[in-house]
């Protein structure tokens, strides 16, 4: 009878293990981006996809596509991830209280997919005072002369700003 009982307990495991295995995003993200969007991890700074970046375009939400931020909002704020400071669009992202390192902080999370983003700080440019600090993983670039074919040309407006 406990051999039968232990024997049932580890099938549910094992069923349970590989129900939680079926989430799709695993099939979409790779690991890194994943554990950044889903489990609020961080990336290594320097070490990330669009930390030095200088391309014209718009960076999107990896999960729904969503854009996020413009690169003519982007700076270098010696951080080693990308910084911004402004968003596209303020319904886009979402602000929480973060005291997992036993301070507070802004955590920013995608409104449209849940994703986290990264973190809010007040220690931006004068153009707003704001530094946004994002993980590349969880976004991803369309170049300015893509924004037509990926269904973004009405954000080609934006860049009439850095004229």
């Amino acid at each position: 009878m406990k051999i039968a009982l232990c024997l049932i307990s580890i099938s549910g495991l094992l069923l349970y293990s590989q129900l939680k295995e079926k989430d799709p995003l695993k099939d979409k993200l790779t690991k890194l981006q994943y554990d950044v969007t889903q489990n609020c991890s961080t990336e290594p700074p320097f070490q990330n996809e669009y930390w030095d970046n200088k391309e014209d375009g718009i960076y999107v939400d990896i999960i729904s596509g969503k854009p996020l931020f413009c690169s003519i909002h982007k700076y270098d704020s010696g951080t080693g991830w990308p910084s911004f400071y402004d968003i596209i669009n303020d319904d886009a992202v979402k602000e929480s209280d973060d005291y997992e390192l036993g301070y507070k902080r802004t955590e920013l999370k995608s409104t449209s997919s849940n994703a986290h983003l990264g973190h809010l700080f007040n220690d931006g440019p004068k153009q707003t005072g704001m530094r946004y600090c994002i993980n590349s993983a969880s976004l991803k670039f369309i170049k300015y002369e893509d924004l037509d074919k990926e269904g973004l040309g009405d954000y080609k407006k934006l860049f009439d700003e850095k004229k």
